[in-house]
């Protein structure tokens, strides 16, 4: 459901992918490269797509590069409950994908980290500026009792985190026979859904 012609323009216009560009532009031993040149080497090298769709999520930016299908077009009643279901799971999709990125890289872990910062903050500043060192063990045994909380929320999280990513790549996968199911049966063309710019970059 990635439009790599799409991914090749984006890394090559768009700054922020310079990191994945600069990866291409050293395999090709050369600073300046034409869009083609990055499609061929986005289809031998994975692993710089991937680095693509995980910037993509780190950003709020999607991957699906699909819009929906127009029921109303629909040639019957079989083409138009399947383009309904294809909808339904591409909206799905899109709400479950930034799951898909690495629990350590999310922005939930960093949240964490920063509110234990805050904690540990406030700890010092009752103990010395208030000079309540009287009460330290206690402030200390929040300060402990926090870690130890934010400790089982991070693990809750991670947990869903591989639920939902699961769920994501399942669900994708599914999507994608329906799509080919009604392409097959010449309800819709694939062509005809592809978004081929980005709004967010525009």
């Amino acid at each position: 459901m990635t439009n790599l012609e799409r991914v090749a323009k984006e890394i090559k216009e768009v700054g922020l992918y310079n990191l994945i560009l600069q990866d291409i532009q050293k395999l090709l031993g050369k600073d300046k490269v034409e869009q083609k040149e990055i499609l061929d080497i986005l289809q031998k090298h994975p692993d710089l797509l991937n680095d693509y769709k995980q910037t993509n999520v780190e950003y709020n930016l999607s991957n699906i590069h699909l819009k929906e299908i127009d029921i109303d077009s629909q040639k019957d009643d079989y083409c138009k409950a399947k383009a309904r279901e294809f909808n339904k799971n591409l909206k799905t999709l899109k709400e479950i994908e930034k799951y898909t990125l690495d629990f350590a890289q999310s922005s939930t872990l960093v949240i964490i980290f920063s509110v234990e910062f805050f904690v540990l903050f406030s700890v010092q500043y009752f103990i010395v500026l208030l000079n309540l060192k009287a009460y330290q063990w206690w402030i200390y045994g929040f300060f402990a009792l926090s870690i130890v909380a934010a400790w089982f929320y991070a693990q809750k999280e991670r947990e869903k985190f591989k639920i939902e990513s699961e769920r994501f790549y399942k669900l994708y996968d599914e999507s994608l026979t329906i799509l080919e199911d009604l392409e097959e049966l010449g309800c819709i063309k694939k062509e005809d859904l592809w978004i081929k710019e980005s709004e967010e970059h525009v």
